[in-house]
């Protein structure tokens, strides 16, 4: 069962008996964040939202296709599986684990895998050890605090990779408003990405989980760039912004 977290104007639209959704986020004044999205692992029955566990593991395969309303959408979308691991303002929760399809606007700037842009379009895994969080985490008090010091960014962000397996592979050829048959096939020692039925992605030693579903579109942007520059924040979106999904299935 999927819970619907609309925040500062989100809006979800979701049927669970075709497959279909779509959420929405539209402008606000600057400095605000809005988020629509569907995820497994939330608990919307009381008066707060709690976190449910997680229950998302290998072997799984999901399947989707999706669209969204623009090619270069402001703040972030997606859709795959993570522990969750920020809160809204930055703040770090675990160490962050993920396999999914990502989406990010500049100035967003993510640099984990050398060569490959820290914004765009792509399919990713990321798992990291048991410490590196504080050197992760976009608004961590002490990685910002060290990278403001001359000349350490860079060995911060270095350090970090250390403890860092991630993969992942740019899908700048695949138009995020056009519609795509998205492939996830999450076993124990590897991830596959396909697109179209092509696979673009083989991300070996995945995160075992347990992880939560998520699919997401909103207006934030983080960054932990190659020299050491970290931020996190918002962006309003000139316009409405949405992604729609069809056939969504998760299976065994």
């Amino acid at each position: 069962m999927l819970a619907a977290v609309e925040v500062n104007g989100g809006v979800v639209q979701y049927d669970a008996a075709a497959g279909t959704a779509r959420l929405t986020v539209s402008p606000l004044p600057a400095g605000r964040y809005t988020n629509a999205q569907l995820d497994d692992y939330h608990d919307l029955s009381g008066r707060l939202p709690r976190r449910k566990p997680f229950t998302s593991a290998a072997p799984l395969r999901l399947t989707l296709r999706a669209r969204a309303s623009h090619a270069a959408p402001i703040g972030t979308l997606g859709f795959g599986f993570w522990n969750e691991p920020f809160s809204v303002t930055g703040s770090v929760l675990s160490a962050p684990s993920v396999i999914w399809f990502f989406y990010a606007s500049p100035p967003s700037d993510m640099a984990l895998v050398p060569g490959v842009p820290g914004w765009g379009w792509k399919a990713a895994t990321l798992t990291t050890g048991r410490w590196p969080s504080l050197l992760l985490a976009p608004g961590a008090l002490g990685a910002v605090l060290l990278t403001r010091i001359p000349g350490l960014g860079r060995p911060v962000m270095n350090q970090a990779r250390r403890f860092v397996q991630a993969h992942e592979a740019p899908l700048a050829d695949m138009a995020l408003d056009a519609w795509h048959t998205y492939e996830i096939d999450w076993r124990e020692t590897e991830a596959r990405f396909r697109v179209d039925g092509q696979e673009r992605l083989s991300a070996p030693a995945p995160s075992k989980g347990p992880l939560g579903f998520v699919m997401w579109i909103d207006n934030q942007f983080a960054i932990a760039s190659e020299d050491g520059h970290f931020g996190f924040g918002v962006q309003p979106p000139a316009a409405p912004q949405w992604l729609e999904v069809t056939d969504l299935r998760c299976e065994v």
